[in-house]
């Protein structure tokens, strides 16, 4: 196959013995030779071209597609081709002539951006999968009507539990298989798939971010079956103490505690394509799981003091979680820079925090100092679990997320935690409607929220339909995360090829590993609208005259994942 390129606007028609088809490998399968820089010459080129092209495909019929950009076109498929065919010596018509300009310099509309996810919790089969006795196909099926509602829904993340329990929903060296995939402690699933990297390609595939979510000291749970052999507690005893409502904990003074979770983590990281590490608010546990008393730390605590530790004992708890997030934090960033850390503490730091809020203290209960953690900047997004309603003042939703901004020093994201399942309002989704749009005013930079748990949207119509009408009505972008470096992207190539009521466009890019997503966008009579689109997605037609108005021009952008934005390309349509 030849192709010729021009700097004038001549038309170009090259020929090719089998057609060019649309999403194949177009980089490989044209040559661009050197401009031509005379007519006369191009027209010399031109005719041997043809000639060559006739003598090479005798006996076949020729097809052909004109050109008006220094890239190539893509032939469409014959049923739609808009090619003319040329025969030698004769002139391409008019009307077939390029209808594009190049180079063509816009100003392009802010794209929507608020991180929109939803948490899908394994423990006890809460979300997924439903059972623990499903095969492969069935989990799988789950998944994917999962993901898919999230997508058709305007999501763009999904926080999946991967480790519920000292154990994996995911193949690993350091834990056993989980109770709650299999059935059975150490099981792995039949047939065998590695559900995590199936959820991350899944996922992705649909333009959401995919964040693993882990409980750092929870080493067994009460519905998670009997303790065997395979269980971390059996493996791991000087690790483990039990709690009187039969759950198992991991001791977070213990330093084998810590470099075993740390471990986890950094394992996850290094061979999983996933966008964020996540934990949420159980650190050291709430008094009610050890029937009201204190934590059983009294070896460790034994020997801290025998080594001559001075701290209080709740100054010594929180020390230790202190030390294990921010050193989680430092061997995420040293690993991979771009996976977010998040995490998601209970929603009060201290009755008092600010005026007027009463209830539970996680800096006195559960020993996390999530206040100095943000101050800190150890996180990349920060959800607390704001589950109240906006109203009465006593855990006012809106006071609370006030105040956590006002200690938010190093500007990471803010995305609350929205209880959707169960808040307490009489008309549940428009509460939820309105936390969205109040957190829009008090973080108006970063704009974001997390909706406990995926059932809550799944299992209520009233909540999902009020979502996707009002405050989810268009896809939205995740927010960038500026404190985090990322090398920058190259402007995608658009190829543009005219058909009879619309344009069709296709977009390449030099380093596809680093698009996430693409935009889209489409002039109509001086208005631009644009659209958010997958990674795999890289063509669409857009028709000639929409609403009355003719189209005028197509740019596009890439998208990495950090959400940053390449720069555009555009074309003017004439």
């Amino acid at each position: 196959m030849i192709l010729l390129s021009f700097n004038t606007q001549i038309p170009v028609t090259f020929c090719t013995s089998g057609a060019i088809q649309r999403g194949k490998n177009l980089s490989l399968r044209y040559m661009i030779l050197k401009p031509i820089k005379t007519a006369a010459l191009a027209a010399l080129i031109f005719s041997t071209v043809l000639s060559s092209c006739g003598s090479r495909n005798k006996g076949k019929k020729e097809r052909s597609n004109v050109l008006t950009t220094t890239e190539a076109a893509v032939e469409r498929p014959a049923n739609t081709s808009t090619g003319v065919l040329v025969q030698p010596g004769v002139a391409v018509p008019a009307e077939k002539r390029p209808v594009v300009e190049e180079n063509y310099r816009v100003t392009l509309p802010t794209v929507q951006r608020e991180f929109r996810g939803a948490w899908v919790a394994t423990v006890a089969n809460i979300n997924w999968p439903t059972k623990n006795n499903f095969n492969t196909e069935s989990q799988k099926r789950e998944a994917i009507a999962l993901l898919d509602f999230l997508k058709e829904n305007n999501f763009n993340a999904v926080i999946f539990q991967v480790r519920p329990s000292g154990d994996a929903l995911y193949k690993s060296e350091h834990e056993p298989w989980s109770y709650f995939l299999t059935g059975e402690i150490g099981k792995q699933p039949t047939p065998y798939y590695d559900p995590l990297e199936f959820w991350v390609d899944e996922a992705h595939k649909r333009g959401l971010e995919l964040h693993v979510w882990l409980n750092p000291y929870r080493a067994h749970h009460s519905a998670g079956g009997a303790v065997t052999s395979e269980s971390m507690v059996r493996k791991t005893p000087d690790m483990v103490v039990r709690l009187k409502n039969g759950m198992y904990w991991f001791d977070p003074a213990n330093p084998k505690t810590q470099d075993h979770a740390a471990k986890v983590v950094l394992d996850i990281v290094k061979r999983y394509n996933i966008d964020g590490v996540h934990f949420d608010d159980y650190f050291y546990p709430y008094a009610s799981y050890n029937g009201g008393g204190d934590f059983p730390d009294n070896a460790s605590w034994s020997v801290y003091k025998s080594n001559g530790g001075s701290l209080s004992r709740g100054d010594w708890r929180r020390d230790n979680v202190n030390k294990f997030i921010e050193r989680v934090y430092k061997e995420i960033k040293a690993e991979k820079n771009y996976v977010k850390f998040g995490l998601s503490p209970f929603g009060i730091w201290k009755p008092g925090y600010p005026a007027g809020i009463t209830g539970s203290s996680q800096y006195d209960e559960l020993y996390a100092d999530a206040k100095l953690w943000l101050n800190k900047g150890w996180i990349d997004y920060f959800t607390p679990q704001l589950y109240w309603p906006i109203e009465p003042q006593r855990q006012s939703f809106t006071a609370l997320l006030k105040w956590w901004e006002s200690e938010n020093t190093y500007k990471r994201h803010l995305w609350p935690g929205l209880n959707t399942v169960e808040v307490r309002a009489s008309n549940k989704p428009q509460e939820i409607v309105n936390q969205i749009e109040a957190t829009r005013e008090i973080v108006p930079n970063s704009v974001g929220a997390v909706h406990w748990s995926i059932a809550g949207l799944t299992k209520s119509s009233a909540m999902v339909e009020t979502l996707k009408s009002g405050p989810y009505r268009e896809k939205a972008l995740v927010p960038r995360s500026p404190w985090l470096n990322a090398n920058p992207l190259l402007a995608p190539t658009l190829l543009l090829t005219n058909e009879t009521s619309s344009v069709f466009a296709k977009w390449l890019h030099k380093q596809p590993e680093q698009v996430f997503q693409w935009v889209a966008y489409a002039q109509y009579g001086g208005e631009w609208h644009y659209e958010i689109l997958d990674k795999l997605e890289t063509e669409k037609g857009f028709p000639k005259v929409k609403d009355g108005k003719k189209l005028q021009a197509i740019a596009i952008k890439a998208i990495d994942r950090l959400s940053n934005e390449s720069e555009y390309v555009a074309k003017k349509v004439f």
